[in-house]
């Protein structure tokens, strides 16, 4: 199974805000033409970013897949070449085992920093990152790795 979740309400209360009404009307993720690799994900809420910021901000969402795979979070292309704006790690790597996590249940969270000389805008609803499910390998003959994940980490 592979799919994205908005937060719990409870969840969105702790990390965003207690507005009913806001949590019902953001959007999952979802690819904007047939032969798109990967899923836009959509702000929340208005935000600006001033030259040199760093904000973080949430995406409200979560995701479940399969044990082989990694969800890999992405500048969208427009946000590093027309604004100079991208995300500070440059690029996340979601393990499925993040889902449901006892401290956050999975929540995603991006930071970004405008390193452009214009502030950066973004509205309600505007295409923020990208997120693209993957296979992965593993060393042949690796020791069992028995880890749990046991927080947002």
């Amino acid at each position: 199974m592979r799919k994205f979740e908005k937060i719990s309400f409870e969840q969105f209360k702790k990390d965003i805000c207690d507005d009913r009404e806001m949590y019902e009307e953001y959007c999952l993720p979802k690819r904007m033409s047939k032969n798109a690799a990967a899923y836009d994900f959509f702000a929340i809420y208005d935000y600006s970013l001033m030259p040199g910021e760093i904000k973080k901000v949430p995406t409200g969402i979560k995701a479940i897949f399969e044990p082989d795979e990694a969800l890999i979070l992405a500048d969208r292309s427009s946000m590093g070449f027309k604004h100079n704006v991208r995300m500070c790690n440059q690029i996340g790597v979601i393990d499925s085992d993040y889902y449901n996590n006892p401290s956050n249940e999975g929540h995603m969270w991006i930071r970004i920093q405008n390193e452009g000389d214009v502030p950066y805008i973004v509205k309600k609803g505007d295409g923020m990152i990208q997120g693209m499910f993957i296979k992965y390998l593993t060393v042949d003959e690796e020791e069992e790795v028995t880890g749990e994940r046991t927080s947002d980490k």
